[in-house]
């Protein structure tokens, strides 16, 4: 009896903590393939509610300083979130609306929705032959103003988080977010992207090394990136074998006390 109850125990502890497989990023060797950098050089076009950092410089201040103002809602970008409030923002942005345009003063409405930040920066440099009269006098430099993505599910932080960088991958958000936990699937990370033909669904395995090489491992604005739980969790006996054996000696110990104390009577 006693050696069934041992393999019991045995088995229950193997099934219920968590492997060190499960946990070990980007395991095996890397595929030699030059589709990653086919990816890298593959322009952003922008989409509703990224945020643009525009600059405006020439010899004439005077009139630069009328185009560099704050644009109007620029304060209340992030829609309300504390956590952008309380670090305040690091750039004087323009954010995309619903229609694909941005608001520039004295330029007006700008549909900027598909289009990369060069055609951007061609955009406004052509409206402003208007107001220059040597057009060449002037420098426009558009930029992404930082990455906004959501992070949910099992990670040490959710929630939206701004990543001050043009260019930002998974690894980066992830650790923004303080990592996925213990009793997160790095084996099916869900990434949902809104491109300009509708809401896509990306499945990325984070154990596997050759994920550096996927299109959505390289993170875009408004991504939403969610961690599902392993199923170690759900059964509540514990991450580790040494948690599963504290567990099931509580157990063991209670169900003992019980029987003691049903026998007494």
């Amino acid at each position: 009896m006693r050696i069934y109850i041992a393999f019991a125990l045995l088995l229950i502890i193997s099934a219920s903590c968590i492997p060190l497989k499960k946990q070990v990023y980007f395991q095996g060797e890397i595929t030699e393939t030059d589709s990653i950098q086919k990816l890298q050089n593959e322009p952003y076009r922008l989409q509703v509610n990224d945020m643009l950092d525009i600059q405006i410089k020439s010899s004439d201040q005077k009139l630069v300083e009328l185009f560099n103002q704050n644009p109007t809602g620029a304060g209340n970008m992030g829609g309300g979130n504390a956590r952008f409030s309380e670090e305040g923002l690091y750039f004087t942005t323009y954010s995309i609306d619903r229609h694909g345009n941005i608001r520039l003063p004295y330029l007006g409405e700008i549909n900027v929705l598909g289009y990369t930040t060069p055609e951007v920066t061609e955009k406004i440099e052509s409206k402003f032959q208007v107001y220059f009269k040597n057009p060449e006098d002037v420098f426009v430099s558009v930029r992404l103003a930082g990455i906004r993505v959501t992070i949910i599910g099992e990670v040490a932080n959710t929630g939206t988080h701004l990543l001050y960088l043009n260019e930002a991958n998974l690894v980066q958000a992830l650790a923004v977010a303080g990592d996925i936990n213990i009793t997160g699937n790095r084996e099916n990370v869900t990434v949902y992207r809104k491109e300009i033909n509708g809401t896509k669904k990306y499945v990325v395995n984070m154990l596997d090394v050759n994920s550096f090489d996927q299109n959505t491992f390289f993170v875009q604005p408004n991504d939403i990136i969610y961690v599902e739980p392993l199923k170690q969790k759900s059964w509540g006996t514990g991450t580790t074998g040494l948690q599963t054996v504290t567990s099931l000696i509580a157990v063991l110990s209670l169900v003992t006390t019980t029987i003691l104390l049903i026998n007494n009577l």
